[in-house]
C-alpha cells in the first residue's frame, strides 16, 4: 500500500513541477513595438535632406504598467529602446518619399517623446486600460522653427485579466497612427526646404 503512494507521489511531482515552469515560462517580459508604417502618403522631396534624432524625453521608460490593489505594479518595457523604433520606422518612408537623411543637412527634424504609456488597472475580474502617446516634432529649416505635437489617446476596458498582447497590439496600432499623422503633415512637408 505504501509503494503504491509513493509511486503516485512520484509521478505527480515532475507533473507538478512543468505545470509551474511552464505557467512562469509564458509570461512576457518585454513588449515587441514594431509600428506597421505601410501606407506611404504621395509626396515626393526632390533634392531635400534632413538630420533625424529622436529623443526620449519619459522620466521612466516602461510602455504598460499594470496596476493592482495591494500589489506591486507590474512594468513592462519594449524589447528595443523606443527612439531608435521610432527612428527606424519614420526615416524609411521619408526616404522612400525621396528625404535624404544625412548628418550635415540643413533641415533638422527632432522628434521628442513626450509620453508613451498604457496604464492599466486591474481588479479581480475585470480591467481598465488608459493609452497615450504624445510626439513633439521640431523642424529648424536654417530660417525658421516649426513645432507640432501629435497625440493619440484612448480608454479601454474588458473582462477577467489585462492581455499583454492585446495592449501591445493597441500600443503600436495607436504609434502607427501617429506616425503616419507626421508623414501627412502638410505643414511639416511644405517647411521642409
Amino acid at each position: 500500500m505504501k509503494s503504491i503512494k509513493t509511486r503516485l507521489l512520484l509521478l505527480t511531482i515532475p507533473l507538478i513541477t512543468t505545470l509551474v515552469l511552464s505557467a512562469c515560462a509564458s509570461a512576457p517580459s518585454h513588449l515587441i513595438i514594431s509600428p506597421d508604417v505601410t501606407a506611404i502618403p504621395e509626396i515626393k522631396y526632390d533634392s531635400k535632406q534632413a538630420t533625424l534624432n529622436v529623443t526620449d524625453m519619459r522620466t521612466a521608460n516602461h510602455l504598460v504598467q499594470i496596476l493592482k490593489e495591494s500589489d506591486a505594479a507590474s512594468l513592462f518595457s519594449a524589447q528595443e529602446r523606443l527612439e531608435k523604433i521610432i527612428k527606424r520606422s519614420i526615416s524609411v518612408p521619408w526616404q522612400t518619399q525621396g528625404l535624404t537623411i544625412q548628418a550635415s543637412a540643413v533641415n533638422s527634424i527632432n522628434i521628442a517623446i513626450e509620453k508613451a504609456i498604457t496604464s492599466v488597472t486591474q481588479e479581480t475580474m475585470s480591467y481598465q486600460a488608459q493609452s497615450e502617446i504624445i510626439l513633439k516634432v521640431t523642424i529648424n529649416n536654417g530660417l525658421q522653427t516649426l513645432t507640432s505635437t501629435f497625440k493619440n489617446s484612448g480608454d479601454s476596458k474588458g473582462p477577467f485579466r489585462a492581455d499583454i498582447a492585446v495592449l501591445e497590439r493597441n500600443f503600436n496600432q495607436r504609434l502607427t497612427n501617429l506616425l503616419q499623422q507626421i508623414l501627412v503633415n502638410e505643414e511639416i512637408n511644405q517647411f521642409l526646404r
